[in-house]
């Protein structure tokens, strides 16, 4: 992997830079779609390329694992294969689903066993396995395996648990030295900082994932529920830390303006289900704030969803179309919203890249978060 930054914002820590990875480049500051189980729900792989356009998606270790199963992606050939997707991928390794799972996982030093959510049968992820799991996978870019703490956390288990992610994280890398490629590609390997919302734990973890000098870095931990302006003091302590050179990624986050707001503190990487899962419950999102497309008000309004934004749906689909769709309850409705909110999504980071590189990103993002904190 190559990363090269384009240019800085003078006046924010936001920055515009270049991934090569073993499927092509990937143009950052990124949005990357969730597609937990090789597919992002309701969108056509042929719409994620053409209209979409993302440079990169996510699957998940932890789903994938149980279904369809590592043989079954090792057959197909790996993951790019069996979903048909020549992009890159990236693999989150499972622990923000041993965070979500607390009722059916008991968490220890060697590893966590867990209950499957699926048919209630037992297994056990060691830092060791879910980097064997991941390189059956066989995406771009693979996570180590942490845990999330939840918000809020007492200090100690925070700390604890930090420890605990570290000494995890020594044994991925170890473990991924004796793991050959299994697809003839590079896999980028990232650790992931934890600390929950204390300063010093984040700062201690930040600098202790710095020095094992990966190729990228991730954030953990947040958005999970604590206030925004937590999420952002703890990315600003973070970001101030981790090497300059390699990218950065907030994993989880967020709405359009927590993208923004964190790309000014010099994130350069997103994931988040908001606008795939928001979309089916006919949330969109435009420049000018959000719309319930299941409301009244726009059964007689004929116009398109987005008119600054919007060059992803055909715009022949008026919002009076779509909200009869959500009506009727016709499945086309929220594939419509979800290649719309996705589409939004990828134009405002590619915005803000653009604006990085104008040079004039903050006065930029201070006129769209103003915009976008609406209900239309």
């Amino acid at each position: 992997m190559t990363f090269t930054l384009a240019a800085k914002d003078k006046e924010t820590q936001a920055r515009a830079g270049t991934m090569q990875l073993a499927h092509g480049v990937v143009e950052t500051p990124i949005f990357m779609p969730v597609g937990t189980v090789g597919t992002v729900k309701g969108v056509h792989q042929s719409e994620l390329k053409e209209q979409i356009k993302p440079d990169i998606i996510l699957g998940n270790t932890y789903h994938l694992y149980l279904r369809p199963g590592i043989d079954i992606l090792e057959k197909a050939g790996g993951l790019h294969k069996f979903m048909n997707w020549d992009g890159n991928i990236l693999t989150d390794s499972g622990g923000y689903q041993v965070y979500s799972l607390s009722a059916n996982r008991k968490i220890k030093e060697e590893g966590v066993k867990f209950k499957s959510h699926i048919d209630g049968s037992m297994h056990f992820f060691t830092p060791e396995r879910v980097m064997e799991i991941q390189r059956s996978i066989g995406a771009d870019i693979i996570m180590a395996f942490d845990e999330c703490t939840p918000y809020p956390c007492d200090y100690h288990y925070a700390k604890r648990s930090m420890h605990m992610t570290h000494r995890w994280l020594d044994r991925c890398m170890n473990h991924l030295e004796t793991l050959p490629y299994q697809y003839g590609f590079e896999q980028v390997f990232f650790p992931i900082v934890q600390g929950s919302t204390y300063k010093d734990l984040r700062k201690q973890s930040a600098e202790y994932i710095a020095s094992v000098g990966a190729q990228g870095n991730a954030i953990g931990g947040l958005s999970v529920g604590e206030p925004a302006e937590e999420m952002y003091a703890m990315t600003e302590v973070v970001t101030a830390i981790l090497p300059e050179d390699k990218p950065r990624y907030l994993m989880g986050v967020g709405t359009p303006i927590n993208l923004l707001e964190n790309i000014a503190l010099g994130i350069d990487m997103f994931d988040c289900v908001m606008p795939t899962r928001n979309a089916r419950n006919g949330m969109l999102f435009t420049a000018h704030g959000t719309i319930n497309i299941k409301n009244k008000k726009w059964a007689d309004d004929f116009s398109v969803i987005d008119t600054d934004a919007i060059t992803w749906v055909d715009t022949a689909y008026s919002k009076a179309y779509l909200r009869h769709l959500f009506t009727v309850n016709e499945m086309l409705g929220k594939q419509i919203a979800t290649i719309h909110n996705l589409g939004f999504y990828l134009w405002l980071v590619r915005e803000a890249r653009k604006h990085i590189l104008a040079g004039d990103f903050a006065s930029w993002k201070k006129t769209m978060v103003v915009q976008m904190d609406k209900r239309l």
